[in-house]
């Protein structure tokens, strides 16, 4: 069975939806990074480059751009140590026809850059890590993520990396400016060694909790 129907049928068995992560950050190396260390710990991953930084090199490329692979709803992905990439610039997650062609992963992640509308593919569990770096310009992108996603009502969880003072700031002013309820639910892991290890971890632990908690109670 190929590797990606079988993420697919895991997650099914255990009913848990899709994971979907959304990285906003100024480097492109930031989603390759996260994507090795969930390849670390066993989960297949998509890694899609909507902003045209990550795979606009590689070759071969497809004679198809990603609007045409959706509507013959065929990805044309590149083969990565960490898992599959696809090339998608201008991509939104919230593009209808990826519903139904990204089931087959554990993880897809979106690489954003700053100037990127924020979307979220319906019906997936969202994650979405935002890279802060001691700048006036960096931790002003972060909280208008940050500002955008508390209007949204959206459930996400929202981690943040990079440097700890910086973070610390950002988190701050969520917490006295946005609804509290969101604002608490931030995370920080800034002060970890590896915080791209330590943020699969989480992740997979919280997917741990849920599907316990299913098991035990026959509900999501």
């Amino acid at each position: 069975m190929p590797v990606d129907q079988a993420a697919g049928l895991r997650r099914r068995a255990a009913s848990q939806p899709l994971r979907c992560i959304t990285c906003f950050s100024e480097s492109a190396d930031s989603s390759v990074r996260l994507a090795r260390a969930l390849h670390e710990i066993g989960q297949v991953t998509l890694l899609v480059d909507t902003q045209g930084r990550l795979f606009a090199d590689a070759s071969p490329r497809s004679l198809f751009a990603w609007k045409h692979q959706l509507a013959r709803r065929q990805f044309h992905t590149l083969p990565e140590t960490y898992g599959a990439g696809w090339y998608a610039p201008g991509v939104r997650a919230d593009e209808p026809a990826l519903s139904g062609m990204v089931n087959g992963y554990d993880r897809v992640i979106f690489d954003a850059g700053w100037g990127t509308d924020l979307a979220l593919l319906p019906g997936a569990a969202h994650t979405v890590v935002i890279e802060v770096r001691r700048s006036d310009e960096s931790m002003g992108h972060a909280y208008a993520v940050l500002k955008t996603l508390a209007r949204s009502g959206s459930a996400v969880s929202v981690g943040l990396l990079g440097d700890r003072l910086a973070c610390d700031h950002v988190r701050a002013a969520a917490c006295r400016f946005l609804e509290q309820q969101f604002a608490q639910a931030i995370f920080s892991l800034a002060n970890e060694d590896d915080a791209f290890a330590a943020l699969a971890v989480r992740m997979a632990d919280e997917e741990t909790s849920l599907t316990a908690g299913f098991n035990k109670t026959g509900n999501t």
